[in-house]
């Protein structure tokens, strides 16, 4: 079996896996919803008792049987080797909505090279008589039937939705967003049609631009008027949340969600390491590198 050509292909492919839009956009949404700072509290306590331990589990089990998602569980028990068919379907419907999503900002980035941004006004074609710009006004009348042109654009331009009747009449095909979808499956492809040998260099690309474009981000929404008010409606702890049930709940669901065992990747990622190689020490660093990431993105958004 192939092996990492370098101990950091691996460690950035498992930090490329694990940080993922549920970092970027769910965590800092949960931790906000379910009292701010207090929400660290069950967050911490479901990373150390469940998602990490789970974590370490499958690199472990994927570096010592060196093998994929579907043989392995013939390996452990036989009869439990439907697990492994049913994990890749899964994953199969996990990549349909994922893959759209970045050809949906793939559609943005290119639009976004125009000289105007067409969500930035309401003269457009696909604009609404509801549609009430916001930018660089000071006094806007806002009222429940207005819409404002960033919503208008992705609602009516890039989706079409006004195209459609409803879950039985969806629509026609919308060959832009055909073309960019084609697109980032074929560079998916060409990512992993040689295995460890592409993807080791890819993720060099995928694992650390994000962070770069956090930074970015980060340091410009800090310079932004009332940044700081933003950071303390992020992390004002409500201590009254901690005895809800449903925030213990959605801190279990986010770290599962965030740290991703059970989807089989970390099994295949593992089984291409060495056999003495020191997964637990890689799980601790992983997941650290996981979880602050949630917390740095809820400063980003915030």
């Amino acid at each position: 079996r192939d092996k990492w050509s370098k101990k950091m292909d691996f460690l950035l492919s498992v930090i490329g896996f694990a940080v993922d839009l549920g970092n970027v956009w769910r965590f800092p949404y949960i931790c906000y919803q379910n009292g701010g700072g207090a929400f660290l509290i069950p967050y911490t306590l479901m990373a150390v008792f469940g998602g990490v331990p789970l974590f370490y589990m499958e690199l472990a089990l994927g570096q010592f049987h060196r093998t994929g998602v579907i043989p392995i569980w013939k390996r452990i028990c036989p009869i439990f080797k439907g697990i492994g068919f049913a994990v890749c379907i899964i994953n199969l419907y996990v990549s349909f909505y994922y893959n759209t999503i970045i050809a949906w900002a793939l559609y943005y980035f290119s639009w976004s090279l125009a000289g105007t941004l067409p969500w930035a006004s309401c003269h457009h074609p696909w604009n609404t008589p509801h549609c009430t710009n916001y930018f660089g006004r000071s006094n806007v009348t806002w009222t429940n039937s207005s819409r404002s042109p960033t919503e208008e654009f992705y609602t009516r331009k890039v989706l079409e939705i006004q195209k459609s009747g409803g879950l039985y009449d969806v629509g026609g095909i919308r060959w832009q967003l055909l073309l960019c979808l084609f697109l980032i499956f074929t560079i998916v492809y060409f990512s992993l049609w040689k295995g460890v040998k592409t993807s080791g260099k890819v993720v060099w690309v995928t694992a650390t631009l994000p962070y770069v474009v956090l930074l970015v981000l980060l340091v410009r929404g800090a310079t932004l008027p009332g940044a700081w008010r933003g950071v303390v409606f992020y992390l004002r702890p409500d201590w009254g949340k901690l005895l809800s049930t449903t925030v213990w709940v959605d801190a279990a669901a986010q770290i599962f969600f965030s740290l991703g065992p059970g989807f089989g990747v970390l099994l295949a990622l593992a089984s291409y390491n060495h056999f003495h190689n020191n997964c637990y020490r890689d799980a601790l660093l992983t997941s650290a590198v996981n979880c602050l990431t949630s917390f740095l993105s809820g400063f980003v958004i915030f």
